[in-house]
Parts: structure tokens; C-alpha cells; sequence
């Protein structure tokens, strides 16, 4: 079974994850910031991967350095759980509807980090989140875990709702990449040979 654990230690954070990519979508997140943990357990549930993120941050100053670091943490245990990527399906895309919201994901496993981000929120804040977060999130996991990742807002008016939708996209996109493609198991999904 795949599977890594990342410990990161800085001034500003100390994590550790735990990620099985064949998992059953079991989630036990714990940053301090509650609207975070809410958009790792939507993800690990929907992407089917078995995450744990225990993180300790420096909240009296603000979110962001546990939420770009968390990214970074995930990003690197999916590399790594991933390994040379052999018999994976390399590719994901998901359109999310989530009452008023439809927002577009697509990602390729391919080793080389680019987030294309179309996501407006039109609210600054859900709750005490800064939804500008929410981005800061998706370049570090696109960055460090090697994903050409791009997302859509396609229609929505709620800052809540449209959050939730780009995480479940992401992955549903995640879930469908990292299957085993029973017709190439044993190949990796490149003319190059190597992602």
C-alpha cells in the first residue's frame, strides 16, 4: 500500500501528515483553524485518502503560515507516497456542483507544479478565514506535490459554499489520478518514462 509521512519543522510550524492514497477517505485533522480542518476532512473523504494533519502554527499572528505549510506538507506525502508514479491513471478533472456553486478541476500528476486559479470569492472572510487562503493552499500542494493543477469557478455566490466545492474537485480529480489503470499497471503513464 502507498503511503508517506512528512514531518515539516519551522519558526512558524510544526506538522506532521500522514497520507495513504489507498485509503477510505478516514480523516483526523487538527490545525486550530476550524474552517481549514472542515476543507481537509472534505478532501481526504472525497479523494479517498486515508489524512492526518496534526499542526501547530503560529495562529497569534494569523492563518496563513499553517495553511501554506499544511499545503506544502500534503503536497510532498502525496509525491512521496506516489513514488515513480508507476500504473497510475496520471490524469483527473471533476465538475463539482454544490447547490449554487459548479466549480472546475483538472490536474495531471506529471512532476511539473502550475496552478492556473480562476476562483473569485466574493466575500474577503467565511467566517474567520481569509478566503484568499484558499489559494495560498492549492499552490503549495500544486507546488510541492509536482501537480498541473487548474481551477474553475464556473458560477456561484456563496464564499462558503464555492470554497467547499474547489476542495471536493480537487479531490474527486486527485481520487481519479492516483487509481491504478488496470490496463498499464506496471507502466508509467509517459513517452519519456520517467514523471
Amino acid at each position: 500500500m502507498r503511503t508517506a509521512r512528512i514531518t515539516r519543522q519551522t519558526a512558524e510550524t510544526d506538522i506532521s501528515v500522514a497520507l495513504t492514497p489507498d485509503g477510505t477517505g478516514s480523516y483526523r485533522n487538527a490545525t486550530g483553524i476550524g474552517f481549514f480542518d472542515h476543507m481537509l476532512d472534505q478532501l481526504a473523504r472525497h479523494a479517498l485518502f486515508d489524512l492526518e494533519v496534526d499542526c501547530k502554527g503560529d495562529l497569534h499572528i494569523d492563518d496563513h503560515h499553517s495553511v501554506e505549510d499544511v499545503g506544502i506538507a500534503i503536497g510532498q506525502a502525496l509525491r512521496e507516497a506516489l513514488g515513480d508514479k508507476r500504473g497510475i491513471r496520471r490524469y483527473g478533472e471533476c465538475h463539482l456542483p454544490m447547490d449554487d456553486t459548479l466549480v472546475r478541476a483538472a490536474l495531471d500528476l506529471s512532476g511539473r507544479p502550475w496552478l492556473g486559479w480562476d476562483l473569485p470569492f466574493p466575500t474577503e472572510k467565511i467566517g474567520t478565514f481569509d478566503t484568499e487562503l484558499v489559494r495560498e493552499f492549492f499552490q503549495a500542494l500544486a507546488t510541492h506535490g509536482g501537480i498541473t493543477l487548474h481551477v474553475d469557478l464556473i458560477r456561484g455566490v456563496n464564499s462558503h459554499h464555492i470554497a467547499e466545492a474547489a476542495f471536493k474537485a480537487v479531490a474527486r480529480a486527485l481520487r481519479d489520478a492516483v487509481e491504478t489503470d488496470p490496463r498499464k499497471a506496471d507502466a508509467i503513464p509517459s513517452t519519456k518514462g520517467a514523471l
